[in-house]
């Protein structure tokens, strides 16, 4: 074991999450031997009185088949058919394979509103906490048949990194079919593996794909950009990223999932699936993303990294001072101008006058209503339209910089 991965080792309770392209074969079937391997693994560490929760895509890819789909749908509703389809078998194996070895599952579907809403939160956050006392491995998953386009986490390795956050583990591994971030692109013989990063500068000028540099953000399965570090390397350099027919996370998602996950404290490891028991155990393979940082709320997780804003709202500088600097709720009288149609308690991103997102937060106004408020102060509105006006339009605690 390396000593600097001891935290991974002696991890009491850990969340592993593995993609569709390492459990599914070129045509998307489900590969027996590779849920029969990755069973083994989890189960070694079970058995050694860890507490493991699996975080696996895979639905949609082994609901093609059965459906006689060649490749993986684009359009929403038939991915939700799909992941009907494909759930069942795909956690019906992992029933088989994990009972092989005396361990029991359970499933839990999940969607990004289960983990905005306290209620829902705190029900998952039981649930999950429940099903590990009684010995039980859970088996997580996107609930893909309801998840609109405008309510999802987009991609299993942004939803292992807030499973590993509500759960409370002590560390998390991202397995797939690549063996970790690299300082080039590998195919060309040259780069090296990067095996371990502990800040921001150890990831300054790697790209990730689609123009994104590591540590800067994902794109989410809207197309919007979740901001994250540094934007000012210049380097041009390549990381190796999962091409697969069936998977839809790369390597910019893991790196963004170990980011999400080391900077609230959680010590990670993005390994190949077939290095999983290593990588468990705190061997050098993949790479280490060293944990950092303190935990913070859940829903500010979910706000920062996989919230998609519903509209926009304007601030003037001084707005933009009170809220990026002095960390102040958002008030009428800073506000310039709103884009978009939202409700209250919706997320909505707050920009400055060039609109350069500056902050995101959930706002307590719809979006109807907002024009009539700009630039008033709240005592003026409640003394005009009623108490209930004397309210910030987004609370700084529910409000995360960007």
């Amino acid at each position: 074991m390396s000593p600097v991965r001891a935290d991974i080792a002696a991890a009491a309770r850990v969340v592993v999450k593995v993609g569709s392209s390492s459990l599914t074969t070129s045509a998307g079937e489900i590969a027996d031997e590779a849920i029969t391997a990755l069973a083994a693994a989890l189960a070694a560490r079970h058995g050694a009185g860890i507490q493991v929760v699996l975080v696996s895509s895979g639905a949609i890819a082994s609901g093609l088949v059965p459906l006689g789909l060649t490749r993986r749908p684009s359009d929403l509703a038939t991915q939700q058919a799909a992941a009907s389809v494909g759930q069942g078998l795909l956690i019906a194996r992992y029933t088989a394979a994990f009972a092989q070895h005396g361990i029991r599952t359970g499933q839990v579907l999940l969607s990004a509103d289960d983990l905005m809403r306290r209620t829902h939160y705190r029900n998952a956050q039981r649930t999950l906490d429940r099903l590990l006392e009684l010995g039980v491995l859970p088996v997580v998953n996107e609930n893909d048949t309801v998840a609109t386009d405008e309510i999802r986490f987009g991609d299993n390795d942004r939803l292992a990194a807030l499973v590993a956050h509500v759960t409370h583990a002590r560390a998390l591994v991202l397995l797939s079919d690549v063996d970790g971030l690299y300082d080039g692109d590998p195919r060309r013989g040259t780069a090296q593996r990067i095996p371990e990063v502990r800040g921001q500068a150890d990831l300054a000028g790697i790209r990730l794909g689609r123009g994104l540099k590591a540590g800067q953000g994902s794109q989410t399965s809207q197309g919007s950009q979740t901001s994250q570090g540094s934007q000012t390397s210049q380097t041009s350099l390549t990381s190796q990223t999962s091409q697969t027919s069936q998977g839809i996370g790369g390597m910019a998602t893991k790196v963004e999932a170990a980011i999400i996950a080391s900077t609230a404290g959680i010590p990670t490891v993005v390994a190949d699936a077939a290095n999983a028991a290593a990588a468990l155990a705190g061997d050098p393979v993949g790479t280490y993303f060293a944990a950092h940082g303190r935990r913070p709320a859940t829903r500010l997780l979910w706000l920062k990294h996989a919230a998609v804003a519903r509209g926009s709202l304007r601030l003037d500088p001084g707005a933009v001072e009170a809220v990026v600097k002095r960390h102040a709720s958002l008030l009428p009288a800073g506000l310039t101008g709103v884009e978009g149609a939202f409700d209250a308690g919706d997320p909505v991103d707050l920009c400055d006058e060039n609109d350069t997102i500056v902050a995101r937060g959930l706002v307590n106004y719809d979006a109807a209503e907002i024009p009539g408020l700009m630039g008033r102060s709240t005592r003026w509105l409640a003394s005009k339209l009623g108490p209930e006006y004397e309210r910030e339009i987004v609370h700084r605690d529910d409000l995360v910089i960007l």
